[in-house]
């Protein structure tokens, strides 16, 4: 059964999901911002029918994946600085540990915030990606080393 959502409810209730997945991956303020705005004009232009809330959001992330995905690989985009303080970290002694999180490639970014920041398993996050679950096994496992290597003084 396919539920009706009112746009403003949908946009007020996964904006930040939203914004902070494109951040993760992106590093960058305006750029997630971007993301963001264009993950919802394709909401609003597609009007897709969504079984639950969880199907809304996972449909929203996706979207805000490819289209993080699709910035990296511009050209210009290489060319600029990243801008940490935008990141959510609400407590000054997690600052090291996101940190750690925003210096490592972007696969492993993606995988890192769905997993501990959004809570979605492996298969899920399989799905968001488009990628197979031992390879979002295999990006968490790396990442999970090189940020151990990193916080303890061992960068790798």
């Amino acid at each position: 059964m396919a539920i009706v959502w009112r746009a403003q409810e949908l946009v007020e209730r996964e904006e930040n999901h939203v914004y902070r997945a494109a951040l993760a991956i992106l590093k960058n303020r305006e750029d997630a911002e971007d993301v963001t705005q264009e993950t919802f004009v394709k909401l609003f232009l597609k009007q897709p029918t969504f079984e639950s809330e969880t199907h809304a959001r996972a449909w929203l992330l996706r979207v805000a994946i490819n289209l993080s995905k699709s910035r990296l690989r511009l050209v210009w985009r290489r060319r600029r600085e990243t801008l940490l303080e935008s990141y959510p970290a609400p407590e000054p002694e997690s600052r090291e540990l996101l940190e750690a999180v925003m210096a490592l490639r972007a696969p492993e970014r993606t995988v890192v915030h769905l997993y501990y920041y959004e809570g979605y398993s492996t298969a899920e996050i399989a799905t968001l990606t488009g990628s197979r679950e031992s390879t979002v096994r295999s990006r968490l496992s790396r990442a999970r080393a090189r940020l151990r290597a990193q916080l303890e003084g061992e960068i790798p």
